[in-house]
């Protein structure tokens, strides 16, 4: 809170309101621009509330993207942008579309797209601004009045309300629906590419991200479906490169079995995958479409592809990430880093928190179980550890100089040290203080 109150001087009789300029600079020291506190002055002062300046000021200061301290244990925390990746870069011109070698015009895809062609194992790839833009372009250039099978059990729903079907049919391709929801074969699709009434251009694998059938069920390989005919696209969701996790120096972590990887789905036949750049890639919002160099190109022909085409700072980050990878440095990836960390390490550094804090006393150190998120390993978690205080403290953490998102389970505020960095440690220790009464 900015502690800024309405001036005694300004106290006038209610049929004369204060000065909106003098009110407004009486605010200065908040930080705010000030059109904004004129803003805030004349809403206080026709509202007949002048002396809600400050609150309304705190008020439009919380409403302003800025950074928090996730807390709650989910890695991929949507509602607090995914992954938690920054560029280093400072702010500067870049060779965005410019070939330095010849000086001519070049292209935003010649950077980052190939090295994260390289880093996964494909020909080719290309980005755009999320994965829905990516099956989107795919659809559009590959498949545009012609038909794509997918199996009914893939017909999925992700966030937001967006559903496969939709944004097939906004991509101006044919659903073709094969088996059942909880079982289909290659058979099916085979029968829909020979069918000459469908007209199939494309069938198509969908990560079912955020939920799973369980039971009786049975879906074919991507290896089953590679000689069908017709290309195959593998929607992988999530964004992991190699089921290997070659980045890592302890592996792949047990959490991630099953989960589907982009070199190992271009190696068992599909000819193109396309994934999110904010999951388990780890870095910023982004579609990435990557395989075969043929249909990877024709996809970057498509009017779309301008349209769907991110910046340069998307670009820039993503580069940063790419090289990352490629030099196998899961540290210098900060969910990878986060996702990996032993649980004694967390423990150990909750005990230095708890001791740091003189409201201390009030927490106590607890195992806890973290979860991947963001549409990404429904129903996995894996051990953590952090910090319980009895009560609700949820909204006075989020009011903290530096917000803490916390989750609450049982009355029990638990905050979650698994996705919260080591450099933050100090901010959660004053966090705690003006958090726990």
């Amino acid at each position: 809170m900015l502690g800024l109150s309405y001036p005694d001087s300004m106290a006038t009789p209610a049929e004369r309101p204060p000065s909106v300029d003098k009110l407004a600079r009486s605010l200065a020291n908040s930080g705010l621009p000030h059109p904004l506190l004129v803003d805030i002055a004349r809403e206080a002062i026709a509202a007949g509330d002048p002396a809600s300046v400050s609150h309304r000021v705190d008020e439009l200061q919380r409403s302003l993207l800025q950074p928090v301290l996730n807390a709650t244990g989910v890695l991929l925390h949507t509602n607090l942008g995914r992954a938690p990746w920054a560029s280093t870069d400072a702010g500067s011109y870049r060779n965005l579309e410019l070939d330095l070698a010849t000086g001519d015009r070049g292209s935003r895809q010649a950077h980052a797209p190939k090295l994260l062609a390289k880093a996964c194992g494909a020909e080719a790839a290309i980005v755009v601004n999320n994965c829905a833009s990516a099956v989107m372009l795919v659809l559009a250039g590959l498949a545009k009045g012609r038909g794509v099978a997918v199996s009914r059990g893939e017909l999925v729903e992700i966030g937001g309300g967006f559903r496969v079907p939709e944004v097939m049919e906004q991509s101006g391709a044919n659903l073709i629906e094969v088996g059942t929801t909880n079982r289909t074969r290659r058979a099916d699709f085979a029968n829909a590419v020979e069918n000459a009434d469908h007209d199939v251009a494309l069938a198509m694998q969908v990560h079912q991200s955020n939920y799973k059938i369980v039971g009786f069920t049975e879906a074919p390989t991507t290896a089953e479906l590679s000689d069908l005919g017709v290309p195959l696209v593998a929607d992988i969701g999530s964004g992991l490169l190699d089921e290997a996790c070659p980045w890592l120096t302890t592996g792949p972590p047990p959490w991630l079995k099953n989960e589907p990887a982009a070199r190992q789905t271009l190696d068992a036949g599909a000819d193109l995958v396309v994934f999110s750049g904010d999951k388990l890639l780890g870095g910023p919002q982004a579609g990435i479409i990557a395989g075969d160099a043929d249909l990877v190109a024709k996809c970057a022909r498509h009017p779309l592809a301008r349209a769907l085409r991110p910046g340069g700072l998307v670009l820039a980050s993503l580069q940063q990430l790419a090289m990352a990878y490629l030099r196998r440095d899961g540290d210098a990836i900060p969910f990878w880093r986060m996702a990996s960390v032993p649980v004694d390490e967390l423990k150990a550094r909750a005990e230095a928190i708890k001791a740091a804090a003189t409201k201390g006393h009030a927490a106590t150190v607890v195992d806890t179980m973290a979860v991947p998120g963001g549409g990404t390993l429904p129903g996995v978690e894996f051990a953590s550890a952090g910090l319980a205080f009895a009560g609700n403290h949820r909204e006075a953490f989020r009011s903290s100089a530096m917000p803490v998102i916390a989750r609450v389970v049982d009355e029990t505020t638990i905050v979650d040290l698994r996705t919260v960095d080591p450099s933050a440690d100090e901010a959660l220790v004053s966090a705690i203080d003006s958090a726990i009464e």
